[in-house]
């Protein structure tokens, strides 16, 4: 099983008050430009998704769609609470479990959620000192997390250079 560890693009700024919610924060048209980007860098390294999986907030959702879009994700992306910035991991692995039947995963989200899930699954829950950028992306495998937390670190890539990776 891939799991792709997907941060939400660029989005505008937190206290805009157009969005008085954090939920409601949109991608901006730079965050929008760039994910299309970022996606064409994942599909020119070999990416590919059964499933994307995203939170419900604004901006994931927009993530979520542009990457369906360049990867011409015939189903519907499907929506976790457990993706929003303060979800839990173990519940997430949980769902993903119960409700899933995928071998390849993009799971797009939130920090520091999303670091949370990294340490959990690449190191058994001990904190994992990275930096997640708007747009990163993170690849972990594993054999199975049915039965154990387990996964392995395969990479972990800036936004910059999915941009250089997709332009080539």
């Amino acid at each position: 099983m891939n799991l792709y560890i997907i941060r939400h693009a660029i989005a505008v700024d937190e206290g805009t008050p157009e969005y008085e919610q954090d939920s409601e924060r949109p991608l901006t048209d730079k965050g929008k430009k760039k994910m299309r980007q970022i996606s064409k860098g994942l599909r020119t390294l070999g990416a590919d998704f059964d499933l994307i999986l995203s939170s419900p907030y604004v901006r994931a959702k927009e993530t979520a769609e542009i990457l369906a879009d360049v990867f011409k994700v015939k189903a519907d992306i499907a929506f976790s609470d457990n993706l929003v910035p303060m979800g839990d991991p173990d519940l997430l692995i949980s769902e993903m479990n119960e409700k899933y039947n995928a071998n390849s995963i993009a799971l797009v989200g939130h920090e520091p959620q999303l670091t949370a899930l990294v340490s959990l699954l690449a190191a058994e829950n001990a904190s994992v000192d990275m930096t997640l950028k708007k747009g990163g992306v993170c690849r972990l495998s594993a054999d199975d997390i049915h039965h154990s937390r387990k996964a392995t670190l395969e990479w972990l890539l800036t936004p910059g250079i999915l941009v250089e990776i997709g332009e080539k």
